[in-house]
């Protein structure tokens, strides 16, 4: 015997050789003499399942990654698309971010690879490591987070179906108090009352002290509720669609929902029927997440609670366990040989490896019935106005070559190969607005005097082109003979044929009376 083994064989080593830091009762010792305790050297894990244990844990743990990208994909998704793309709802958004929650209890120890074990014989608590405080509260606050949003889910889809109640912003905020609330509650209690230590792998659990009463069966409660709720609706819907093969009423055949609101109580079976079906069909996403979810942490219960229970009775009875201590003590250096005693002892390893693997794809179940092809479509959408907005290219100072072949006002443009004027470029086809109304025949004479214009001249000494400047002329200004905006008496109006271009003497005022011809009395015989 060497080293702090005390009295006891290889494997094993004597409690008394060491301290009482880390989470003590997380050893598996036995008394062997009223002064000797022999205790199974920490991580238990590796003693009682195979090498193959720990890949399975880390191949778990790398799934709870992929399905925390699903679920961080859904959450900003929500947070930067339009509403009808992604069609968010406050109760998907609180499921997913307590799915991320969860995986976060996998994760953790994935990144930090945590020490298991505070000394040979001693697992770690979360006094001792951070990182387990970290994993265990993250899965016990998720897992809780996780049951009561798929309960709140579950209850607002039988409300509709069955009570014909439509949730509003009541509900929304009874949902945040105790989709939040209670799993705030209950992370205080667990950590106050059990805690959490190395337990079974790399992830902290929650200790078997007070575990029951403190996590366990609150969270089978409201699993068993969640359960209740679903298949109540589900028997709803079977009755209603009973109901509807039964009635022939011919008023019915042609309609799809009462036709006021007081009818909803009164609407034959096959209006319930038709009414019940399009509910359905716009929330089977939800109610297939909700059973996924909640066989989840049924399972991942009874599993770890079986295992929990195993351990403590073995501890109290370790003439369970005499057959496979005693291989241990044959074969110190080869505990392969030994494993095949221990199933018997603990969960087997593909049961643990499943439960794990199911919580991990929690994330990429939500992805799956949650998410849509609009939000691919959308974040496509995104990035390409991002890349155009980006890619914009500028000809002049002040805008755009797109706007500048659309923009007339533009009147000196640069040059896109030399940066010259286009005055300095020879292009017949260049036509200005100005230009273009000075050729226009619809110009009066009178407009053409108002224009006192002598444009200078400018341009090149090679090409001889000119270049009027349209901006130097100046517009003399006619006050209006009928203006008012001053109090003085109207002056009198004259009508000037040669201003109109009308032949003379053929209205009142113009010529002789004799040749005037009233245009309302022509006709009259």
């Amino acid at each position: 015997m060497t080293g702090n083994r005390g009295g006891c064989d290889p494997p094993f080593f004597q409690d008394t050789q060491f301290t009482n830091g880390g989470f003590v009762e997380g050893r598996f010792c036995q008394a062997l003499l009223p002064n000797l305790t022999c205790c199974l050297p920490c991580p238990l894990t590796d003693w009682a399942y195979p090498e193959s244990f720990k890949t399975m844990g880390t191949a778990a743990d790398w799934v709870s990654v992929a399905g925390t990208v699903c679920c961080v994909f859904l959450l900003l998704s929500w947070a930067f698309l339009p509403v009808e793309k992604t069609h968010r709802h406050y109760l998907s958004i609180c499921l997913t971010s307590a799915v991320v929650l969860m995986n976060l209890g996998f994760i953790i120890p994935l990144a930090g690879k945590p020490e298991q074990c505070f000394d040979e014989i001693t697992p770690n608590s979360m006094e001792t490591s951070h990182l387990c405080a970290a994993s265990g509260a993250f899965i016990i606050i998720g897992g809780w987070a996780g049951v009561m949003w798929v309960f709140l889910r579950s209850l607002s889809l039988h409300l509709q179906i069955c009570w014909q109640v439509v949730v509003g912003r009541n509900f929304m905020w009874f949902s945040q108090a105790a989709g939040w609330g209670i799993p705030a509650i209950g992370i205080i209690v667990s950590l106050l009352f059990s805690g959490v230590s190395f337990r079974f792998g790399s992830t902290c659990h929650i200790n078997h002290t007070n575990s029951m009463a403190d996590l366990w069966i609150p969270l089978l409660v409201f699993s068993g509720l969640t359960i209740v709720v679903q298949f109540a609706t589900f028997g709803y819907c079977i009755k209603v669609y009973l109901a509807s093969l039964a009635d022939n009423s011919a008023s019915t055949e042609g309609s799809n929902l009462p036709s006021y609101t007081n009818s909803i109580r009164t609407m034959t079976p096959r209006q319930a029927y038709r009414r019940v079906r399009r509910v359905i069909a716009l929330q089977w996403r939800g109610i297939a997440i909700v059973i996924i979810i909640v066989i989840d942490v049924i399972f991942f219960s009874v599993v770890f609670v079986f295992q929990d229970n195993t351990v403590q009775r073995v501890k109290k009875d370790p003439s369970l366990a005499i057959e496979w201590l005693g291989c241990l003590l044959t074969h110190p250096d080869n505990k392969e040989a030994c494993v095949h005693l221990a199933e018997s002892l603990v969960v087997n390893m593909a049961t643990i490896g499943a439960v794990l693997v199911l919580l991990g794809m929690n994330g990429i179940w939500l992805l799956f019935l949650l998410g849509r092809f609009t939000m691919f479509t959308a974040w496509r959408d995104l990035f390409m106005s991002m890349i155009r907005r980006n890619q914009r290219e500028f000809v002049s100072a002040d805008a755009r070559l797109d706007d500048l072949k659309k923009d007339i006002r533009s009147y000196e443009m640069l040059s896109r190969d030399s940066g010259k004027t286009m005055d300095d470029v020879v292009t017949p086809a260049t036509v200005t607005p100005i230009s273009a109304a000075a050729r226009s025949p619809l110009r009066s004479p009178s407009m053409n005097r108002d224009f006192a214009y002598n444009p200078p001249t400018r341009g090149t000494a090679n090409d001889g082109r000119r270049t009027p400047d349209y901006f130097g002329h100046t517009v003399r200004y006619h006050t209006p003979a009928r203006s008012f905006s001053s109090p003085r008496p109207p002056q009198s109006v004259t009508w000037d044929a040669r201003q109109t271009y009308a032949p003379p003497g053929r209205y009142a005022g113009q010529g002789d009376d004799d040749d005037y011809v009233n245009p309302l009395g022509m006709n009259r015989t």
